[in-house]
């Protein structure tokens, strides 16, 4: 989440609920209009093929997961696969639409880490749980330059942390270069936005940030390569999306 010592527009980002330095603390819906939930409404299918009709599925994701992609109308899929309910570690997969409508890998699995009391079906502000659901991820920032991102990019000094995580170790960093994740939140704007749908009790300022080398407080975090390698695939054109939580909860 982002910095709690940026009490300008910082708090609430915590990146997870009240700082960058939190991050997120929401769990609930994700929908294009509102931030809420990943069940929103899917944009036109591209082509000649409606998404309904595609008939291959992401290795790894369970059916319910698997209809939320699909109502997104989602051609690129972070898929976090968290080790255990309790655990803050986990594993990303990325996927995109192949030409024929297949289900691809686009790189090899990486290491994250999420929330420090890992997974939750219903977040709320401080629980240091990241949110299970399948969200939409549209906007992008950070303190330092573009990277390269296909993503609306929003550099900003509002991303600057120098704080500790909830082990002591370092922040400074880690809000280089995010990616918001769409739980209560509206897309197509900033990832600092503060404007919170459900509530400020549901959380908030979740993200996709740089490893600190701890859990965080709701978030996921990616090595700083990762990071970069992700902003540059992104492709708003093919409505990425996030689906994450246990490895229990994502194949089910």
């Amino acid at each position: 989440m982002l910095n709690t010592k940026l009490p300008r527009l910082i708090v609430p980002l915590l990146l997870c609920t009240v700082s960058l330095s939190a991050c997120g603390n929401e769990s609930g819906r994700d929908d294009s209009r509102s931030g809420n939930h990943a069940e929103a409404a899917a944009p036109k299918a591209h082509g000649s093929l409606s998404f309904r009709n595609r008939s291959s599925a992401i290795p790894q994701l369970g059916q319910r997961m698997q209809r939320s992609v699909e109502r997104l109308g989602a051609e690129q899929v972070v898929l976090v696969s968290g080790d255990a309910p309790d655990s803050s570690y986990s594993t990303v997969h990325l996927y995109e639409r192949g030409a024929k409508g297949e289900w691809r890998r686009a790189f090899e699995p990486w290491p994250a880490r999420n929330g420090q009391r890992g997974w939750t079906m219903q977040h709320t502000a401080g629980d240091l749980s990241s949110p299970v659901g399948v969200f939409g991820l549209s906007d992008a920032g950070g303190l330092l330059p573009d990277p390269g991102s296909k993503l609306p990019y929003d550099q900003s000094p509002v991303y600057e942390e120098d704080g500790v995580g909830s082990l002591g170790q370092s922040l400074r960093g880690a809000f280089d270069h995010v990616v918001a994740i769409n739980y209560n939140r509206n897309p197509g704007t900033p990832p600092r936005n503060l404007v919170r749908p459900m509530g400020s009790e549901r959380g908030g300022g979740i993200f996709i940030h740089i490893d600190h080398g701890g859990p965080t407080q709701a978030c996921v975090a990616l090595p700083r390569k990762k990071m970069s390698d992700l902003l540059k695939w992104l492709d708003p054109r093919m409505h990425p999306v996030i689906a994450m939580g246990d490895i229990e909860s994502v194949s089910r």
